[in-house]
């Protein structure tokens, strides 16, 4: 069971040097930014442009205390929440803030008389935190809407009578009605005959979804037409839309190797800026003729604006949020941003087969008869398959005839070779060659060649034809492997538990050059184990049930999840919540484009601070460029990290 962490709404995504969160209009936690988060900063901006104005204007009475007040108005809504918060953090040991960097600087700022820069630097900071709560915002609302799909009452058959309560004390086994437009509030069956259901928020897929009686139903889905009942088969923590639910809240709490260390990058990072500050005050006096404090404290407090680590602590982050967001709207859930990272090392992907290229679902893939019209004879197959509970019965039976005259009697199984009866009178024999051969049946050489499953019938002991049983490939199997190709990953590896003929079979047709069949999972494990032991960067996918342990072994486990395998949630490091492969070469391309925006926000920081770092210290720049040296930097990295909420893969 995975474990509860925090609500994905308590997340401090930005989190800097030390753990504390912001709670003053700094935060971070995505909440909605309106009206009355703006006011403090259009205060200041007012006051600022009205005072740069006045001075401009040479005004008589805006001289002395008057200009220093008027500043001191204009700088307290913007500054004092950073002051305050800068306090909290030295109160709780952590010296080396941002807020620390901030308030030096803009007070050192009026020390020396440089009012309406020490105002501009600190509002224009606080313009950019709120840009940064709405960059992340807009990045959480990807998983905000999953969080919108909890189910929020069940109707529950009881005492004679539907009675709304909350899902979590429904049981297992209680009829549920749920209405057109509702949710559905917990996992179970379908009792009525069938239904339809939007199961967009939780696949990604907008085509509607029909089930028939006794399918699978799951929590979270919309009931689209009629009013049904369903029977549950799961508490509600244990649903799939609440261990999604669970899991996705917990990716944010798992940070990528780059978010680790820049944030352990910046606890180093900000003490040295201080104390370099301060050199860079004190140390010129003896090493400067004419020195000046005033002139190199200015220089100092610039120093200070522009190394403030905000532009790297807050998009790296943002950055990783808006690939997994991006990814869970398109129906791939990654359990942290790691993973993301992971994605983008892999160069062999190993793929099982059976529900993962394949439907698993046997269907009829050729019906071959002798003498009789293909008509006549799959009736008299049927009238014998109805007495089987075989999954190619079942397969055979949803052929499309009429067979209520063919009566099937004295139907007796044949262990290990089929069934044998009497249709309308006549001897039917139906199975494999060996049931044909123990009766002296002739059998077409032709079958021998055909590796798929083949049940063959006999007719008053003369061979009638066969049919060729095989599992579906899915839809997008073709499209899947070819784009994999295209990411620029060739090793591709097919590894199934099926016999080894018809493994062998569909990795040829999809054009797969290495597999390998009648594997145990054991098996599979150690030729996974063997790729990786060469230095493959090795990602598995599967169907997350027998796959389960080379899920977990494989750098990167990807589980054909579907909405109903708890196994897959469990153990898989990545679920395609739609069980199409052609996600997979969509899963590697969002952790490239993450990884991508990631570093060039690094290098835009980086180049931007340290050019103006340098024009600072040699007194070549103002306030002015420290500002946009971090705030506008920290803009600039912002917007490019929320374009991953844009992109097409």
């Amino acid at each position: 069971m995975i474990k509860k962490k925090k609500n994905i709404r308590d997340i401090d995504v930005k989190n800097h040097s030390g753990e504390h969160s912001h709670d003053d209009g700094h935060s971070h936690d995505g909440e909605e930014i309106n009206f009355k988060s703006y006011l403090p900063a259009m205060i200041s901006f007012v006051m600022l442009i009205a005072g740069i104005a006045l001075s401009y204007f040479e005004v008589a009475f805006f001289k002395g205390w008057v200009s220093i007040v008027w500043y001191a108005i204009a700088y307290f809504p913007v500054g004092f929440p950073v002051l305050k918060e800068g306090w909290k953090s030295i109160l709780q040991g952590d010296f080396f803030t941002e807020f620390l960097l901030m308030s030096i600087a803009t007070i050192g700022a009026f020390a020396i008389g440089q009012y309406p820069e020490g105002v501009a630097v600190m509002l224009f900071y606080a313009v950019g935190e709120l840009f940064q709560n709405a960059a992340v915002s807009r990045a959480k609302s990807n998983i905000k809407a999953l969080l919108d799909v909890r189910p929020n009452e069940a109707l529950v058959y009881r005492n004679k009578d539907y009675t709304s309560v909350n899902p979590e004390e429904v049981k297992i086994g209680e009829k549920v009605q749920v209405r057109v437009g509702e949710k559905v509030p917990l996992d179970g069956i379908l009792l009525s005959e069938k239904a339809s259901f939007n199961t967009a928020a939780l696949t990604g897929e907008s085509k509607p979804d029909t089930v028939a009686k006794s399918e699978k139903v799951f929590a979270g889905s919309i009931n689209l037409e009629g009013v049904i009942e369903i029977e549950t088969t799961k508490e509600f923590k244990d649903s799939s839309i609440a261990r999604i639910l669970d899991m996705v809240q917990n990716a944010t709490a798992r940070k990528s190797k780059t978010e680790l260390f820049i944030r352990k990058f910046a606890r180093v990072y900000t003490p040295i800026v201080v104390f370099l500050a301060i050199a860079l005050t004190f140390l010129p006096y003896f090493f400067v003729e004419n020195y000046v404090f005033q002139d190199w404290l200015y220089r100092a407090l610039i120093f200070l604006v522009i190394s403030c680590p905000c532009a790297l602590v807050i998009s790296i982050p943002l950055g990783y949020f808006g690939g997994l967001g991006a990814a869970s709207k398109n129906g791939i859930l990654f359990k942290g941003a790691s993973f993301l990272d992971e994605m983008t090392k892999v160069t062999t992907v190993v793929m099982d087969k059976t529900g993962t290229v394949t439907k698993g679902v046997f269907k009829i893939k050729e019906i071959k008869t002798i003498d009789r019209e293909e008509a006549e004879f799959m009736k008299y197959l049927m009238a014998m398959e109805e007495q089987s509970t075989h999954p190619i019965a079942k397969a055979i039976l949803e052929y499309k005839a009429e067979a209520e005259d063919f009566q099937a009697t004295n139907v007796s199984e044949v262990a290990g070779k089929g069934l044998k009866g009497t249709v309308n009178g006549k001897t039917v024999l139906v199975g494999n060659k060996a049931l044909m051969t123990s009766n002296n049946i002739e059998v077409p050489k032709e079958t021998d060649t055909i590796v798929e499953s083949i049940v063959m019938v006999s007719i008053e002991n003369k061979f009638a034809g066969y049919v060729i049983i095989a599992d579906e490939l899915k839809e997008d199997a073709h499209e899947a492997i070819k784009q994999i190709r295209e990411s620029g990953i060739s090793n591709i590896i097919m590894l199934s538990g099926d016999k080894d003929s018809i493994t062998q079979q569909v990795a040829k047709e999809m054009g797969i050059k290495t597999a390998k069949g009648g594997l145990l999972p054991e098996d599979k494990l150690a030729e996974v184990e063997k790729l990786m032991s060469a230095d493959n960067k090795v990602a598995f996918i599967g169907d997350g049930i027998n796959d389960a342990p080379v899920l977990a072994a494989s750098d990167v486990g990807i589980a054909m999840g579907g909405l109903g395998s708890d196994v897959a949630i469990e153990t898989a490091d990545v679920i395609i919540q739609t069980d199409q492969p052609s996600k997979i070469a969509m899963a590697i391309k969002i952790g490239r484009s993450t990884r991508r925006i990631v570093w060039q926000n690094i290098g835009l920081a980086f180049g931007v601070k340290a050019v103006v770092l340098v024009l600072g210290a040699g007194g070549m720049a103002t306030m002015w460029e420290a500002v946009f040296a971090d705030v506008g930097v920290a803009l600039l990295a912002i917007l490019n990290a929320v374009r991953l909420q844009k992109m097409k893969w």
